[in-house]
């Protein structure tokens, strides 16, 4: 008997995880420091499932944080690809600086054993990688910047509403995100090991 493949036919984020903007403090997508366009407001966020892959002796997964606009027809716009580890700490950083009204830094370290690229951005480039992340926190918003491995300028990247409702939206969704694509590698881990023709899925 042939195993089937494994497919993200039912691994699509997008309708679950997207957050409305509308009855928040008006917030923007900096397109980058040197963009000719102007920043874009922001109706909605979402995350979307990227890629799967089975290498190195372990599953991993890249995912997209994706920013939606009126302006632009509500089109999808990647400003973050992130591996499966990124959702806690970032969750961690957005609560606590909302929480204490003081700037938060998140420090991201390469995977060890590849030296492969853990959190891009994609404002500024196409893929570019980051080593900190600072979440700051203002009277209605909270802006999300960046330092990427090759400058040392911070650039803005997106801001996010301070919200009670927000926060507890957002707390919830990456709860439940985390979760979900932490089952997605064990079992995709278990589908690999079983028959690792069918251990390499992206979408």
């Amino acid at each position: 008997m042939v195993d089937q493949p494994f497919t993200l036919t039912e691994c699509n984020l997008e309708a679950s995880t997207t957050i409305s903007f509308k009855r928040e403090a008006a917030c923007f997508g900096f397109l980058s420091a040197n963009a000719v366009s102007p920043p874009l407001p922001i109706d909605a966020i979402n995350l979307d499932l990227a890629s799967v892959d089975y290498y190195g002796g372990r599953a991993s997964l890249w995912a997209t944080l994706e920013l939606r606009s009126s302006a632009i027809n509500d089109q999808p716009i990647a400003v973050l690809g992130f591996d499966e580890g990124f959702l806690r700490p970032f969750s961690r950083a957005v609560i606590e600086a909302a929480a204490t009204r003081a700037a938060y830094r998140m420090t991201i370290s390469r995977d060890g054993q590849s030296r492969r690229n853990r959190v891009v951005e994609y404002v500024s480039g196409p893929g570019v990688p980051l080593t900190d992340l600072v979440v700051t926190p203002y009277d209605h918003v909270l802006l999300v910047a960046a330092t990427s491995a090759t400058a040392d300028q911070t650039e803005s990247l997106f801001q996010l509403p301070r919200s009670d409702t927000f926060l507890r939206a957002f707390a919830k969704m990456t709860y439940q995100t985390d979760q979900a694509l932490r089952d997605i590698l064990t079992e995709h881990e278990r589908l690999a090991l079983r028959s690792p023709a069918t251990a390499r899925t992206t979408v």
